[in-house]
């Protein structure tokens, strides 16, 4: 069997997806991920896949490119498989990636669906309601004859050694960017975590994008290791494996550092459902008001002055979090 999963959203979407990925790994000869440019990183860090293929949907994305018959073309050329997974989030539908799947001669596609798909879909799913994101994929894989793997923890590929980047371990990290400003934690809260947690005897590592370099020098503010822009994915990967635990809100380092066993210290903004979005598998603490007006709303820039559900953590929280976190794993 020729197996082709789809996951056409960001990092952690990609990452999310891996449990489901190795159950249909275990029953594949060949795996293919199709997925986004942004996804693009993380699928090249999943156990299980043999093949990536790179697609930029105009159905997904916050900046989707305009329809060109050519790119359809291209990737219905590029498709080689006879049964395809289509993964997709709560909100999203999965018919246009399997109309397409179909002109690639796919014969057996599943998915979760709220509509009706007509000869598209072999396999129509109901997600069981507010599943995680995790729970989802693989109850869908199951769905399609694909059992769960014994162990459905998030997984990458082991990392490079990052010990020259980082020191050696016992360090915190802290990750202040998000994919969203909805998301993010503000510059200040984060400057102001670095110095309370250096103040507690804590070494802080800040990470972030090639984007993010003036940020991550800001939070950092000469108190703490700025890798800012000098981590691709494998090696922040090695990173978050190497620390004690990880702070950051809801975006894919959280779902990065879970995939290689960390903690995470959550700052989590409601605006999509934590119970569906949270680090997965391992020990997590939550920060943030989950019942604040922007809760549910998908909303990018966030609707209530001041930001409320996140500027009201303090960095003294997020201390405590991190301490209970430690000593949990002693």
């Amino acid at each position: 069997m020729k197996a082709l999963v789809t996951r056409l959203d960001s990092f952690g979407d990609v990452l999310l997806a891996g449990p489901a990925v190795r159950a249909v790994a275990a029953r594949a000869r060949h795996v293919t991920l199709l997925c986004g440019p942004h996804g693009e990183p993380a699928a090249r860090l999943l156990p299980g896949v043999d093949e990536v293929l790179v697609w930029e949907s105009p159905w997904t994305g916050f900046q989707p490119p305009a329809v060109s018959r050519a790119a359809v073309e291209s990737l219905i050329s590029a498709v080689d498989a006879d049964t395809a997974l289509v993964l997709t989030s709560f909100h999203q539908s999965p018919l246009p990636t399997a109309l397409l799947l179909r002109l690639a001669g796919v014969r057996f596609i599943a998915a979760d669906s709220e509509d009706y798909p007509g000869s598209l879909l072999d396999v129509r799913h109901q997600r069981a309601p507010q599943a995680h994101e995790a729970e989802a994929a693989l109850d869908l894989a199951a769905a399609a004859g694909f059992p769960r793997p014994g162990d459905t923890r998030l997984r990458v590929l082991p990392p490079p050694p990052t010990g020259a980047l980082t020191g050696p371990g016992g360090y915190v990290v802290l990750h202040p960017g998000a994919s969203v400003p909805a998301r993010a934690w503000s510059p200040g809260r984060c400057a102001q975590t670095v110095r309370a947690l250096a103040a507690a005897g804590r070494r802080v590592v800040v990470t972030g994008g090639a984007g993010e370099r003036e940020l991550t020098a800001y939070v950092a503010g000469g108190r703490a290791v700025d890798l800012g822009g000098r981590t691709g994915a494998a090696e922040l990967a090695g990173v978050l494996a190497g620390a004690d635990c990880v702070v950051t809100g809801n975006t894919g380092p959280a779902h990065l550092a879970a995939a290689v066993g960390t903690p995470v210290v959550s700052l989590f903004s409601p605006v999509v459902p934590a119970e569906r979005w949270r680090p997965y598998g391992v020990p997590c603490v939550l920060l943030g008001d989950q019942r604040a007006p922007c809760a549910g709303t998908r909303a990018r820039q966030c609707p209530v002055p001041g930001h409320p559900c996140l500027e009201e953590v303090t960095a003294y929280d997020v201390v405590a979090a991190v301490d209970k976190l430690v000593e949990v794993l002693r």
